[in-house]
């Protein structure tokens, strides 16, 4: 082989690997996919949002973390990542706090803190994103 040729790596797929170990106790002849997809239907989307929506507005925004968690909750709970389903554990309480705190900086002259507020809210929504064990 050429050194200034080398032959190109090519990695294992990842995506829709079935693994078969007929061998091992407990998962005879079972097979195991390691599949990525979204399960939840349209109309439960809509009604989570409607309702997180209607508790943002009755409360003057200030419930508007609970509305928050509710949708990633139900949102993790219907999305499967290599065949392991993720689990949500933030609260409403736990993102109050961040909101207020968020709020709170945003004040400073010119609001400059407003444009990190997405980052830092996707950032504690990871934090409290799992795979169900």
């Amino acid at each position: 082989m050429n050194q200034y040729y080398p032959q190109p790596y090519y990695p294992p797929p990842t995506q829709n690997i079935i693994n078969i170990q007929p061998g091992m106790p407990g998962n005879m002849g079972q097979l195991r996919s390691f599949e990525s997809f979204f399960d939840g239907s349209m109309l439960e989307q809509l009604g989570y949002t409607l309702l997180a929506v209607f508790i943002s507005i009755l409360t003057l925004g200030i419930a508007a973390p609970w509305g928050i968690c509710m949708l990633y909750n139900w949102e993790t709970k219907h999305t499967v990542i290599n065949g392991q389903r993720l689990r949500f554990d933030g609260t409403g309480a736990q993102l109050f706090g961040n909101w207020i705190k968020w709020f709170l900086l945003s004040l400073n002259p010119f609001g400059i803190y407003g444009f990190w507020l997405n980052s830092k809210l996707k950032q504690w929504i990871v934090k409290h994103t799992h795979f169900q064990s």
